[in-house]
C-alpha cells in the first residue's frame, strides 16, 4: 500500500481527533504525535483499525515553555517554576500550569489526567492493560533528558499493572526547540500488536525490538567490590597508626594549600589544582572514617590508586593514580627501604610513560623526580630512613620553587608564553608539601 492510499485515513484520523476535547478544560485534545502511531502502520489491514485507533490512543504533552515560531511571539509564558500541561504542537496553550516537580511527580501527573475517566479524551488504561508507549521529545530536550523521562514513565506503568509491550523513545512530532515531551499511550491486543511490528518502508519508524519492555531486564547490579582481608596480627597496630597519622597529615597539608595551589594554577591553568587536590584528600578522610587501613602498604597505594582516579578528577587524579598503582607493585613482595626506593622507581615510570612528561618540563614529576633521585640511597645497606627522607624532601622543595624559571614542555602550561610563567608549578608544589607532610609525622613520631 503506497502513501498516497493512505491520505484518507489520515484525512479521517485527523479531522475526528479534532473534535475531540477534554471536559474538564472545554479545551481541545491535541493530536500531536498520537497521529504518528497508526498513520505509519504499514498493511491494508489496518485500515479498520485506524478509526479504532480513536478509542484506544491518547496523548499529552508537557513543557518548560513555548516554542519559538519565526515571526510570531511566544504564545505563552510561564514563571520559572511553572510546567505548561497539555500544550498543543504548535505552542498553543495547555489545559493548566503546575509547578515544577521531580520527573516521577510529573509523569504521574500526566498519567492521571490522561487515564481519568470524567475526561471525554481519556484512555482505558487499566491494571492488566498491554500498551504501546510512545515518549515524544517536542525538540528541546537532550538524549539523557529524554532517557529520565521514559525510565520515569515505564517504572510508573509497570507500578500500575500494566504491561508496556513495546516503547518508542526518540523524536518523532517536535514543536521546533520546545523543551518538553509528548507521552502517548495506545491499547493494543496481539492483532493491533502484529501492525505495529509489521515490516515497513517508512524511514522515520524506529527499529523497535518487538519484544516486551515489561518482561526485559533493563538493570544489572553494580559489582561489588571485594572486602579487604586485614593481618589480624598489625591491622590497627602501630604501622596501621602510623599510616593513619601520616595521611591526615597530608589531608590537613592538601586542605590548607588550597586556595595557594588555586591561584598558583591561574597563571598557566584554570585555576583548579588546589581544589583537585583538596577533592582528593577529602576522599582519603571519608576513606580513613569507614575504618583502619590495610596493614600491607602494597594494598594501602592500591586503595589510594583507585580512591583518587575515581574522586580526585584532573589529569592530577589520573597521574597521581597511575603512580600508585605502580608503586605497589614492589611492595608486594617486602617492604624494607630498597623496596620503598624501587616502589618510587616504578611510580616515577608509569607517571613518564603514560603523561608524556620528563624531568625539566614543569609538572609534578619534577618535585618527585629529584625526590626520587635522593632515595637512591636507601637501596645502599645501613641507610638511614630519616636522613635520607629529610634530604629527599629538602630536594623536592627546591625543585618545586625552581619550576618557575622552566620552560613548560607539557600540560596546559606548555601552551602558555614563558614570559607569563613566574610562579612555580602548583602540581610540583603539592608534591613536594605532601613529602613534607610524610617526613614531619615520621620525625614526631621517632621513626
Amino acid at each position: 500500500m503506497d502513501g498516497r492510499a493512505w491520505w484518507p485515513w489520515v484525512q479521517e484520523l485527523g479531522f475526528l481527533s479534532l473534535l475531540k476535547y477534554d471536559r474538564e478544560e472545554d479545551a481541545p485534545a491535541r493530536a500531536s504525535v498520537a497521529l504518528s502511531l497508526p498513520i505509519l502502520m504499514p498493511r491494508a489491514e489496518s485500515r479498520t483499525a485506524i478509526p479504532l485507533c480513536l478509542i484506544l490512543l491518547g496523548t499529552l504533552g508537557v513543557s518548560l515553555s513555548s516554542c519559538s515560531v519565526p515571526g510570531s511571539k511566544p504564545t505563552f509564558e510561564l514563571a520559572a517554576d511553572e510546567l505548561e500541561l497539555g500544550l498543543g504542537i504548535h505552542g498553543e496553550a495547555g489545559v493548566r500550569r503546575v509547578k515544577m516537580a521531580t520527573a516521577d511527580e510529573i509523569v504521574i501527573l500526566m498519567l492521571d489526567h490522561m487515564t481519568n475517566a470524567s475526561n471525554v479524551s481519556h484512555v482505558s488504561v487499566q491494571p492488566g492493560s498491554s500498551v504501546v508507549l510512545m515518549v515524544n521529545n517536542l525538540g528541546g530536550l537532550s538524549f539523557l533528558e529524554l532517557g529520565i523521562m521514559a525510565d520515569a514513565v515505564v517504572r510508573s506503568l509497570e507500578g500500575r499493572g500494566v504491561k508496556i509491550a513495546r516503547a518508542l523513545v526518540g523524536t518523532f512530532m517536535s514543536a521546533l526547540e520546545m523543551p518538553g515531551i509528548s507521552l502517548t499511550l495506545l491499547l493494543v491486543d496481539e492483532p493491533l500488536l502484529k501492525l505495529i511490528d509489521a515490516e515497513t518502508t517508512a524511514a522515520a519508524w524506529p527499529n523497535v525490538a518487538k519484544m516486551s519492555v515489561t518482561e526485559r531486564k533493563r538493570s544489572r547490579a553494580a559489582p561489588m567490590e571485594p572486602k579487604e582481608t586485614h593481618d589480624s596480627a598489625t591491622a590497627g597496630g602501630v604501622a596501621s597508626k602510623q599510616m593513619v597519622l601520616v595521611l591526615e597529615q597530608v589531608c590537613t597539608t592538601l586542605l590548607g594549600l588550597e586556595e595557594h595551589l588555586n591561584a598558583l594554577d591561574r597563571a598557566a591553568g584554570d585555576g583548579d589544582c588546589g581544589t583537585t587536590h583538596s577533592r582528593a584528600a577529602q576522599a582519603i578522610q571519608g576513606w580513613l572514617k569507614e575504618g583502619p587501613p590495610p596493614a600491607s602498604p602494597a594494598q594501602v597505594l592500591s586503595k589510594l590508586s583507585v580512591l583518587l582516579l575515581e574522586k580526585m578528577g584532573g589529569s592530577s587524579g589520573a597521574l597521581y593514580g597511575l603512580f600508585l598503582t605502580a608503586a605497589a607493585q614492589p611492595l608486594k613482595a617486602n617492604t624494607d627501604l630498597p623496596a620503598w626506593s624501587r616502589a618510587m622507581d616504578a611510580g616515577l615510570e608509569a607517571m613518564q610513560k603514560y603523561g608524556k612528561a620528563a624531568p625539566g618540563d614543569r609538572t609534578m614529576l619534577d618535585s618527585l623526580w629529584a625526590a626520587g633521585q635522593e632515595l637512591q640511597a636507601w637501596k645502599k645497606p645501613g641507610a638511614d630512613l630519616l636522613q635520607v627522607l629529610t634530604k629527599a624532601v629538602k630536594s623536592a622543595e627546591a625543585t618545586a620553587e625552581a619550576t618557575k624559571n622552566m620552560e613548560a614542555g607539557a600540560g596546559r602550561a606548555s601552551y602558555i608564553s614563558s614570559a607569563r610563567l613566574d610562579q612555580p608549578d602548583p602540581g610540583a608544589v603539592a608534591a613536594a608539601a605532601i613529602l613534607r607532610a610524610i617526613v614531619e609525622v615520621l620525625q614526631n613520631q621517632g621513626v
